[in-house]
């Protein structure tokens, strides 16, 4: 299987047979807890911290880090144009996601997501290992796509319109506001509420549920492909699984609104339902 052609959605046994014949350009990225990495990992897997994805400041924890901290997180990850991702986590796709997305962010589109990430890959006898890598250091200069990104005003004048929907991948107690987290609880008018673990198929090794039924599922909620799709939680890290299933299943224009339910929800001037 030629890397250049890799499929978007990965499947262990497709990337044990790379990693056996051609892993010169392949970068594989574990985005898992620093403990679970310090378990098992893929051969060869480059350990990115999950908060190291996000800026971290209060009380919007979950923008952007800044150009120079991207710059600083991939060159030490080894990241270079020609470079194939392989992104994993130990959560299903969450944090994954959320490095896809800053991929995107950052203009670099050559990446796959592992299935079920480490789960399917130890329990279904893959090798691992638990010594920590360290990446070939590049001189990675980010920059910023601003496509795939939301913001509160690419937001607000779209609300009402039909061909713009919010997929928001909070809890259902989070959603209604029941579940407080920020100074308002409840949602963005207008929003589709799917938790991001409906997306996950712990029965198969926290593989992504079957597409296909997703897809129809989307459809039902007005969540179709011809539309914009803003996706948050209340970070954009649960809303990284969303971004990416949207992804593997051909959206054509999806944005991660970063800011997410953090910002919505401690400004005053925000609508909410």
């Amino acid at each position: 299987m030629n890397t250049s052609i890799l499929p978007l959605l990965l499947e262990p046994d497709q990337l044990a047979s790379l990693l056996a014949t051609e892993p010169d350009n392949l970068l594989i990225l574990d985005v898992s807890s620093v403990e679970n990495y310090k378990k098992q990992h893929l051969p060869e897997a480059i350990h990115i911290a999950p908060k190291a994805l996000q800026n971290g400041a209060p009380p919007v924890p979950g923008k952007l880090p800044s150009l120079e901290q991207l710059s600083e997180l991939f060159s030490l990850a080894g990241l270079s144009p020609e470079k194939h991702v392989i992104a994993y986590d130990d959560e299903g796709g969450g944090w994954a996601g959320r490095l896809i997305w800053t991929l995107d962010v950052l203009g670099h589109s050559n990446y796959s997501y592992l299935n079920g990430g480490i789960h399917a890959w130890a329990n279904e006898g893959h090798p691992v290992e638990s010594t920590p890598n360290t990446g070939k250091k590049t001189q990675y200069s980010a920059s910023i796509n601003t496509d795939p990104i939301a913001e509160i005003d690419d937001i607000l004048p779209n609300i009402a319109t039909k061909n713009f929907a919010i997929w928001d991948a909070r809890s259902a107690a989070e959603f209604d506001g029941s579940k407080l987290l920020t100074k308002r609880g409840g949602h963005i008018p207008g929003a589709v509420n799917i938790d991001w673990l409906e997306l996950i198929d712990k029965e198969r090794n926290f593989r992504l549920v079957d597409l296909n039924a997703l897809q129809l599922r989307l459809n039902e909620l007005g969540l179709t492909q011809e539309k914009q799709i803003v996706t948050h939680c209340q970070t954009h890290h649960r809303s990284g699984l969303s971004y990416l299933t949207m992804k593997i299943l051909g959206y054509p224009t999806i944005k991660g609104y970063h800011g997410s339910w953090a910002e919505w929800g401690n400004r005053e001037d925000t609508p909410i339902a």
